[in-house]
């Protein structure tokens, strides 16, 4: 098991920090790693008051005596051999890195579909935790884990037990990033985490190589149609705002994201209303889905007779991605050339004959 925290948990630590080797970071905004005498220095900033430091990591080898002098934070000793992800693109992550080993735990383990994790969920050799929502932290405790990674949200107030019993808390906020390649950056931060630095670093390079060279097409693809993304959920509409990565997503493959005036990082919630009076014109419709049969045209009406107003149902311009059975949730995250890619063909259908994709985004049937 990891050491315990040092001088105090890190979370909300705004203490002056000895100056070491900052490492580049391209695209992300809220993760900083600098290279110091016996440790590395993660810095995560806080995205909902971005003067603040969300948390403070210290990795130090966990074969290397404790360094003196170093700074208050959460010491991590490294590589983490053993951990428990409450998501499927962080669990995901770990296999791909050839860290999947050290999985021994996950939430919302109906999300894990994927092999290995799934036949280590079926054996027991990976243990269900529970849901991310209410986790089992007995069941975690157990597993004696090294990490624990977690994605934080604002005002959550905080995590329960876990933060008392000396268990290193990585707060994963790669999903707050303004940009797809800066949340694929953070790649960097947990390979130093899992002692795969390398295989991280030349993950990140090709995927940024790739994700530019897809850009470009998309600059260059003329018209700009407008993209309406989702559908209600409970009783909003979340539209991705201007700052957010769906946003950037659209922006990027040569559409028009219909919200760009909600100049926000992450989605709003709008009113059903609101939505229709706003995107009703669009061109494309792109939706996220998750159930065990395809989503039809005929189901949505039925669902809210209000989705046939928008033109794009008209048309048959509607998109959907069924996460349910596609791994779009476990791969986008640090692979957005992927999903770019498939957004660009659904987009600029000229484009189509040109670019591989994973079709994760198949034309709705009536």
């Amino acid at each position: 098991m990891a050491l315990p925290f040092l001088q105090g948990c890190g979370r909300g630590n705004s203490s002056s920090l000895p100056e070491g080797k900052r490492m580049e970071m391209r695209y992300a905004v809220n993760l900083t790693l600098e290279e110091h005498d016996g440790y590395t220095l993660a810095r995560v900033r806080n995205p909902w008051d971005t003067l603040k430091t969300l948390h403070t990591y210290i990795l130090i080898d966990r074969d290397a005596p404790l360094p003196d002098g170093i700074p208050k934070g959460t010491v991590v000793r490294t590589p983490v051999r053993s951990a428990v992800a409450y998501s499927v693109m962080h669990g995901s992550l770990m296999d791909e890195l050839g860290a999947g080993d050290a999985l021994r735990g996950v939430c919302d383990a109906q999300y894990f579909t994927k092999q290995p994790i799934a036949e280590g969920l079926q054996s027991g050799r990976i243990a269900d935790c529970g849901s991310s929502s209410a986790p089992n932290v007995e069941r975690m405790l157990m597993l004696k884990p090294d990490a624990v990674f977690i994605s934080p949200f604002e005002n959550s107030g905080g995590y329960g037990k876990l933060e008392t019993v000396g268990i290193p808390i990585i707060e994963c906020a790669d999903y707050m990033e303004t940009s797809p390649l800066g949340r694929a950056e953070w790649v960097k931060f947990y390979g130093r985490l899992l002692g795969k630095s390398e295989q991280a670093d030349s993950m990140f390079a090709a995927t940024e190589k790739n994700y530019l060279q897809l850009k470009e097409r998309g600059e260059k693809a003329g018209k700009r149609p407008a993209v309406l993304m989702d559908r209600v959920f409970g009783q909003a509409w979340n539209v991705p705002g201007a700052y957010s990565t769906m946003g950037r997503f659209i922006e990027d493959a040569g559409g028009r994201n219909i919200f760009d005036n909600h100049k926000n990082a992450g989605s709003t919630p709008l009113a059903p209303e609101q939505v229709l009076y706003q995107g009703k014109d669009a061109d494309i419709w792109l939706i996220r889905y998750s159930q065990k049969y395809p989503l039809t045209l005929t189901q949505m009406r039925e669902d809210r007779p209000m989705y046939a107003e928008f033109a794009p149902f008209r048309s048959g311009n509607v998109f959907g991605v069924n996460t349910d059975v596609s791994q779009y949730y476990s791969e986008v995250a640090f692979h957005p050339q992927w999903l770019l890619a498939d957004m660009l063909r659904v987009i600029h259908p000229e484009l189509a004959d040109s670019i591989p994709s994973k079709r994760y985004f198949e034309k709705l049937s009536r």
